[in-house]
């Protein structure tokens, strides 16, 4: 269970992470929406591990390897912005949401328009993630 401390280090880790990370996403791609579903802080606040769902998700693994790689860059706009209220910014770690892609299957089956059944492999596949 989180204590209220971890819930707000992350409440402040998740807003200030949303604003660097869709001013990125304005300066260098258009039409590109970032956002910050949720961010987990470790008991011992070393570790935050920030859960991103990306639009349009066909670019996902392209933006979330330009994440990682800028990760430090990152970890140092979060630390200027947090400084009057962390005194150690934890370690980042970034992973793809991809929960609204799983909902947006289940919408496409329930319509009719993808029939999970006809298509076992990629349910399978999906499954195995």
């Amino acid at each position: 269970m989180e204590t209220n401390r971890q819930k707000k280090i992350a409440g402040v880790i998740q807003r200030d992470l949303v604003d660097i990370l869709q001013g990125a996403a304005r300066d260098g791609m258009k039409g590109v929406v970032i956002s910050v579903t949720k961010v987990h802080v470790t008991t011992d606040l070393g570790q935050a591990k920030a859960y991103l769902s990306i639009f349009p998700s066909d670019k996902k693994d392209e933006i979330m390897k330009g994440i990682v790689a800028n990760t430090g860059m990152i970890r140092h706009a979060l630390a200027v912005r947090t400084k009057n209220q962390l005194r150690r910014m934890p370690e980042l770690l970034f992973f793809v949401d991809d929960s609204l892609d799983y909902i947006e299957d289940i919408d496409q089956a329930l319509k009719g328009e993808d029939d999970p059944i006809k298509n076992v492999d990629s349910s399978i596949q999906k499954k195995k993630r």
